[in-house]
């Protein structure tokens, strides 16, 4: 049986699920884009190839292993994007809460079936229908759970929109103890640099205490001040609209003091290692053009 136990986003790592990137299928045609960065890509024509992404994927699962954590795959599945697991389902203690993620990609939760059968049956749960909820946009930090949300009236012609506010009543329900607070995200369906796919686009937790986040990812400036009085301003790294692009928040904590970064993140990484954290800096800026990065394509079942 996997005792699933995740209460934070730093805690040393102990089983997860990584994505796969092995037979990814075609480069997607512009009408099938999920993300306005993807979209970005397919049309200049630099999409990334499936050898790159899987090259990049499979240095991140020996960064894991060297770390002896336990990684699970999700089996293959021809023509189909598997990377972003994240979105697929998470863990807040020890629930395996299943996503209503967008129908097409259904199936992705089907390849880590054999996964969720090691966890006790009373411990999965699936929303109902109406309830839009991906791992993305829900984040753990001590007593909160921060859950990424848009408010809009145009909610349902968002593509990018992933989590409603059913989705965020939904969790209140399911976590009477903890306190739950929404953040309203910034939303794009043509414009990457102005879209906050996820939660974790515009902010993360590392360390205890520390934090990543990108002001303009917020519709409301009092979600981002309310960040800022709980961290403090001094242990908050702003990235730029250029770095949110980039998925400068989107890095994955290994333990309080390991962060796994891309390597190209400069301004990120010496900010970290100044700050004491080993930065283990991997490859991963081909995976980014999807608009999603290293916390994107892990679902974190057991850390410390």
């Amino acid at each position: 049986m996997l005792e699933l136990n995740i209460k934070n986003e730093t805690s040393r790592l102990r089983t997860v699920v990584l994505g796969s990137a092995i037979n990814n299928g075609p480069t997607p045609r512009p009408e099938e884009a999920y993300d306005p960065k993807s979209l970005e890509h397919i049309l200049a024509g630099t999409y990334p190839l499936e050898q790159d992404m899987v090259n990049e994927m499979d240095t991140f699962n020996k960064l894991l292993e060297k770390y002896n954590v336990t990684v699970f795959r999700p089996e293959m599945i021809a023509n189909y994007n598997q990377i972003f697991t994240r979105d697929i389902g998470f863990v807040i203690d020890d629930i395996f809460i299943k996503s209503n993620i967008l129908p097409d990609r259904e199936r992705e939760l089907d390849a880590i079936q054999y996964v969720i059968d090691q966890i006790d049956p009373k411990k999965v749960v699936r929303p109902p229908e109406e309830v839009h909820i991906e791992g993305g946009d829900v984040i753990l930090w001590k007593e909160y759970i921060f859950i990424g949300t848009y408010k809009g009236s145009d909610y349902k012609d968002y593509i990018t929109a992933r989590t409603n506010i059913q989705g965020v009543q939904y969790i209140k329900e399911l976590f009477p103890n903890k306190i739950i607070k929404e953040f309203d995200l910034v939303k794009s369906k043509i414009e990457a640099r102005d879209n906050a796919l996820h939660l974790d686009c515009c902010f993360q937790p590392v360390g205890n205490d520390k934090g990543i986040i990108y002001k303009s990812g917020f519709r409301e400036e009092a979600d981002y001040l309310f960040l800022v009085n709980l961290f403090g301003k001094e242990n908050l790294f702003h990235i730029t609209r250029d770095e949110m692009y980039t998925m400068n928040s989107n890095v994955f904590s290994i333990d309080t003091n390991v962060v796994v970064s891309e390597k190209n993140f400069t301004r990120l990484n010496n900010w970290l290692r100044a700050n004491g954290f080993i930065v283990e800096e991997i490859p991963y800026a081909e995976i980014a053009k999807q608009e999603g990065l290293l916390r994107c394509s892990t679902l974190p079942l057991v850390r410390d």
